[in-house]
């Protein structure tokens, strides 16, 4: 009889969170025309006074508001506000947890070291309502990544208003990420070792492990393949080059190793992740046509010797060395910060990056890395019409307020468990 009761609550509560949610928003049917905005296509380019047109869930105008040309279906008059492409956050585990402190609903990391043959994707969970509250800033994107590990497994690019995994996805298995070991250790106190930063002595050794993991799935994929061997299968893209090796790194020292052992195994569609001391190695990954995904700048220096400020500046030092350069998210509440990625770029826009170029980390260049740019990240015909209305600068957390949001022309909804919650209790008082 408890166990009934257990069991019939479990339910009800589940199936009460699965009501809550958004229900995904109709195929478009209707053309929408959005008339007198500020267009900022995310190219860098901008266009006052603006006319952007989409049907059947594709962008079929962009141009002037002055040209004679019939308007198409809804005419949403947005003189005075900005029109932007929907925003991605690269490099984020957005859906694989919903609450950090219960273990059952953290699907970010896999038991194991080895694992190019895990595919986060599976475990997306579209009813997340951490899910729901990236919208209302404009996030309407991300690359879904694994953690933990030395080789972490697939990520994949989803978009932000569909029913389940399959409906959600704008391009699956994107690339395999990898955890590449630091040059230092911290010391361990509690079994004794003295605090602070230090040579890691097994350095070398680790980075011989992943060469001969590497090596042993070359020598199987040319081979008999008398028994299929999972790992191995999965690492056949990184090493033909259809897929990109994401490489999580820091360091200088780190960064340059990572390049040329990968490179010298036959890897060389690489991306840097991270990339703390980037600018130091500049010059290797221009040369490699290396790019690199920058975290939130809203840290403190790496080294004690370094600028305070350097970790506002690193995109302004990377982007003049010539170097393409996005924007993800990844480490503590990465899960509800990623809602704030416009503002992280914003502060790279305010040391030095301008506005134009920051808004790009987030939109084309997060694209270019991710391999969706023939379909999102910049304001152009033919492309998804996944973007938003916003009353102003949407790198500004006091301005970016949404008025409408698109994705593939569906036009979704803004509200949120934390909108209604914000609803519900700021008119508590009102009538008493």
């Amino acid at each position: 009889m408890k166990f009934k009761i257990i069991y019939s609550l479990v339910c009800f509560l589940f199936l009460g969170n699965i009501l809550a949610q958004q229900t995904p928003a109709p195929k478009q049917t209707q053309d929408y025309s959005i008339e007198g905005a500020t267009a900022h296509l995310g190219n860098g380019k901008v266009i006052e006074n603006s006319l952007i047109m989409f049907s059947n869930g594709k962008i079929s105008f962009v141009g002037s508001a002055m040209m004679k040309i019939a308007r198409r279906g809804t005419v949403i008059n947005a003189k005075g506000k900005h029109v932007y492409p929907g925003f991605i956050a690269a490099n984020t585990s957005l859906g694989l947890a919903e609450i950090d402190a219960v273990r059952a609903t953290r699907d970010f990391d896999e038991v194991g070291s080895m694992l190019p043959h895990i595919r986060s994707i599976i475990a997306y969970n579209t009813e997340s309502k951490v899910i729901e509250s990236m919208r209302p800033n404009g996030v309407l994107m991300a690359q879904i990544t694994p953690r933990g590990g030395v080789i972490s497994g697939t990520s994949s690019i989803v978009q932000f208003d569909a029913w389940n995994w399959e409906d959600a996805a704008l391009k699956t298995d994107d690339g395999i990420h990898m955890n590449w070991p630091s040059n230092f250790s911290n010391g361990r106190w509690w079994l004794g070792e003295e605090p602070g930063l230090k040579p890691n002595k097994d350095y070398a050794k680790n980075i011989a492990q992943i060469t001969s993991y590497i090596n042993n799935a070359k020598a199987y994929l040319v081979g008999d393949k008398a028994a299929k061997i999972l790992p191995y299968e999965a690492l056949q893209g990184v090493l033909n080059g259809s897929q990109k090796m994401f490489v999580h790194v820091s360091g200088q020292k780190a960064i340059t190793d990572a390049v040329t052992t990968l490179k010298k195994i036959g890897i060389n569609n690489l991306v840097i992740v991270h990339g703390q001391e980037a600018e130091k190695v500049a010059d290797l990954l221009k040369e490699n046509n290396i790019p690199v995904i920058l975290e939130r700048a809203h840290r403190l220096p790496s080294a004690e010797d370094e600028d305070y400020d350097l970790p506002y500046r690193a995109a302004k030092i990377l982007s003049d060395a010539g170097i393409l350069i996005g924007l993800g998210m990844e480490g503590d509440m990465e899960r509800m910060s990623a809602r704030n990625i416009p503002f992280y770029a914003g502060t790279y826009a305010a040391y030095g990056l301008g506005k134009e170029k920051a808004l790009q980390l987030i939109t084309q260049n997060n694209a270019k890395i991710l391999g969706v740019d023939d379909k999102v990240g910049t304001l152009e015909v033919g492309k998804d019409a996944t973007l938003f209305i916003s009353e102003g600068d949407a790198l500004d957390m006091r301005t970016n307020i949404l008025n409408e949001a698109f994705i593939q022309g569906r036009k979704i909804s803004l509200e949120s468990h934390q909108t209604k919650l914000w609803k519900r209790y700021s008119n508590k008082y009102k009538n008493q």
